[in-house]
Order: structure tokens, then C-alpha cells, then sequence
């Protein structure tokens, strides 16, 4: 029997969630728990179910995560996308929020995140949050001092020249553009 707790990669939202979660009980596989970047089943499952499983989790866009380095990589993530999209208040430095969540120091989990994805911890923070600044703009219900301010930022000026350090456009004229220049987080 194969274990029934599984760490799912690219599973960034409640959506991707409610989606797996029908695909897996339309293919009988009864779920205890879903949630980003986790799956319980309610009962453990034998090799075969196993390899249905991987079947059914691939072909919908995402990944079991067998390796240790990974999963913990996918928790950071998680944790990243949680904090930006909950408007949840960074409760100190982001490196002490990550450490007291994931009971890790801090120089191993960012080691191991830059040596996996390629990229920084901070670097992929900010990335999340300049897609989440996007998506506020395109729903034009807050100015950018508001959406700033969600977002952590002690000015609307910093975020003003972050965001155009990393798109290339003033927050404004990116609001004029109207294009769908958004990137979908799994893909950052």
C-alpha cells in the first residue's frame, strides 16, 4: 500500500483545488482533504491506484512531488502565494516568516529554492507580488496607492518602480494598455 498524503505541484489557487478534487472523485479516488499544493486521501492505495493516480494528476496540469527537496520548495511557493493573495501582513522579514513556518534556517531553504527553480526566494516574492499588482489593476476597483498598500509596500512610489523594473511599464500606463500582459503564477 502506497501512502494517501501527496504534496501536488502547480497548484496555485483554491480553483486548481476544487478542479483536481472533481477529476479525482469523478475517477473514484475518495479525497479526505485538498488544498493548495496537498492532497489526503481518505484511505492509502495500492501501486496500481498509484499509477492511475500520477495518470489523473498529470493529465490536469499537475505533478506529484516525490523528492523532499521539492515538497519543500512547493511549501516556500505555497506559502509565497498564500501571503500575497490573502492580504495577509508580512509579520516581520519575509526570511523569519518563512523559517518559523517551515521550522528550516533560512540560508538551507533559500539555497535549495535558488538551486531548484533558478531563482531567489526574494526575487520570486516579488514576481508573485507584481502578478497579483496586475490583476488589481486589470480589475480597476482600488488606485495604486490601495493596491500598494495591499501589497506591502511602503509607498506607492516603491511600487511604482518596482513594477516598472519588472514589466517595463509605469502601473498607470500598464492600467491604459489594458492588454492581458498578466502571467499565470504557475509559471513563474
Amino acid at each position: 500500500m502506497k501512502q494517501q498524503h501527496f504534496h501536488i505541484k502547480n497548484m496555485v489557487c483554491s480553483h486548481c483545488a476544487e478542479v483536481l478534487e472533481e477529476k479525482l472523485n469523478s475517477s473514484n479516488f475518495e479525497v479526505k482533504k485538498i488544498e493548495l499544493g496537498e492532497l489526503t486521501l481518505a484511505d492509502p492505495i495500492t501501486d496500481a491506484e498509484y499509477q492511475r493516480l500520477i495518470k489523473v494528476v498529470n493529465t490536469n496540469g499537475f505533478e506529484i512531488i516525490n523528492d523532499q527537496g521539492s515538497k519543500l520548495v512547493e511549501q516556500i511557493k505555497q506559502l509565497i502565494i498564500q501571503l500575497v493573495r490573502t492580504n495577509k501582513e508580512l509579520p516581520g522579514k519575509l526570511s523569519e516568516y518563512l523559517s518559523s513556518q517551515l521550522n528550516k534556517e533560512y540560508q538551507y531553504i533559500s539555497r535549495l529554492f535558488s538551486n531548484v527553480e533558478g531563482k531567489s526566494i526574494e526575487r520570486y516574492y516579488i514576481l508573485q507580488k507584481i502578478e497579483r499588482a496586475k490583476e488589481l489593476i486589470v480589475y480597476g476597483e482600488q488606485n495604486l496607492t490601495e493596491i500598494a498598500y495591499e501589497l506591502g509596500y511602503s509607498s506607492q512610489q516603491h511600487f511604482s518602480r518596482q513594477f516598472k523594473k519588472e514589466t517595463g511599464l509605469s502601473p498607470s500606463h500598464f492600467k491604459e494598455v489594458k492588454e492581458n500582459k498578466r502571467v499565470s503564477i504557475d509559471q513563474i
